[in-house]
C-alpha cells in the first residue's frame, strides 16, 4: 500500500507541471469559497460533507469528512489541496505533509480572519482581482451589521451544537465572532476547545437570555426550567441559516439573518 501511494504521488509530481491549476478541496466550505471566487472550474475533486452545490455533483469525491481516500486523491494528481485541518486525520494530514502538495490550510477564528483567507486563496488560484472585490464587499457588509445591531449591553447566548450529551462552541470558534457581530456575546468564550461539552447547570448558572440551536426539537427540553431567563423571555430561538456553521462568504448573510432574528426577539437598545 506504501508503495503505491509513494507511486501515485511520484506520478503527481510529474504530471501537475502543464495545464491548468488542479485543486482538491478537503472542506465544505472551502468548496464553497471556491465557487464564490468563480474558480469551480478548477477543482479537480471534493471531500465530502452534506449536499453538494449543483455545479458539482459530477465531480470526483476523495472521501467524506474525517475519512479521506488518499490512494484516490493522489490519483487526481491534484497542484493544491484546500485543506481545514478538522475534515483530516492527524496522520493523513501529516502524511500529505510528507508527499510534498502545496496546501493552503484554512482554520479562521473570526469573520475578519475569514474574509482574509478568502483573499488568500483567490491569489493561490489565479483569481488575485476576484477575490480583493469580493473582500472589499464582504468587509463592508459586515462594517454595516456591527454598526447597525451594536448594543451596549450585549445580548448573552448560548449556541447549542447538540443536545445529549449538550455541546457548544467555544470562544475560538468564527461563530462566536458572528454572535459579537450581532450585538451578542457567547456565554462560554471563555472556553477555548471547539466544541467543549458542558453540563445543564453551567448553562443554568450562566443564565442565557437567548439559547439557539438547530432546530426546535433540541430546545424543547429547556422549558423544564420556567426561570431561566431564555425560557421566561420566549429567548429559544431556531438558527435560521446553517450557513453561520460553514465559514465561507455566504457566512455573512447567513450572519445578518440571524442578527435579524435576535433583533426582533431583543431590539437593539443603545445610548446616543
Amino acid at each position: 500500500m506504501r508503495r503505491l501511494i509513494a507511486g501515485l504521488a511520484l506520478l503527481a509530481c510529474s504530471l501537475a507541471s502543464a495545464g491548468p491549476l488542479r485543486v482538491v478541496s478537503l472542506a465544505p466550505s472551502l468548496t464553497e469559497i471556491m465557487l464564490e471566487l468563480q474558480a469551480g472550474d478548477l477543482l479537480v475533486g471534493v471531500l465530502d460533507g452534506g449536499e453538494r452545490p449543483p455545479a458539482l455533483r459530477a465531480l470526483p469525491s476523495v472521501g467524506r469528512y474525517g475519512q479521506l481516500d488518499m490512494e484516490r486523491l493522489l490519483s487526481l494528481r491534484p497542484d493544491l489541496l484546500l485543506l481545514w485541518p478538522g475534515s483530516v486525520p492527524p496522520a493523513q494530514r501529516d502524511q500529505l505533509k510528507r508527499l510534498g502538495i502545496p496546501a493552503f490550510s484554512a482554520e479562521p477564528h473570526s469573520i475578519e480572519q475569514l474574509i482574509g483567507q478568502i483573499e488568500e486563496i483567490a491569489e493561490h488560484v489565479g483569481h488575485a482581482d476576484q477575490g480583493r472585490r469580493y473582500a472589499r464587499a464582504l468587509r463592508a457588509r459586515l462594517k454595516t451589521l456591527r454598526q447597525q445591531y451594536r448594543r451596549d449591553r450585549p445580548l448573552q447566548v448560548f449556541y447549542q451544537v447538540w443536545d445529549r450529551p449538550l455541546y457548544t462552541l467555544g470562544g475560538q470558534q468564527v461563530i462566536s465572532d458572528a454572535l459579537a457581530v450581532c450585538g451578542a456575546r457567547n456565554v462560554f468564550a471563555d472556553l477555548n476547545p471547539a466544541a467543549p461539552q458542558v453540563s445543564v447547570e453551567s448553562v443554568i448558572a450562566r443564565d442565557p437570555d437567548i439559547i439557539l440551536a438547530a432546530d426546535a426539537q433540541q430546545l424543547a427540553s429547556w422549558k423544564a426550567w420556567p426561570t431561566l431567563r431564555a425560557v421566561a423571555q420566549d429567548g429559544l430561538l431556531v438558527v435560521p441559516d446553517n450557513g453561520i456553521e460553514r465559514p465561507s462568504g455566504q457566512m455573512i448573510e447567513a450572519t445578518a439573518r440571524l442578527c435579524e432574528l435576535l433583533a426582533a426577539r431583543a431590539p437593539v437598545s443603545r445610548s446616543r
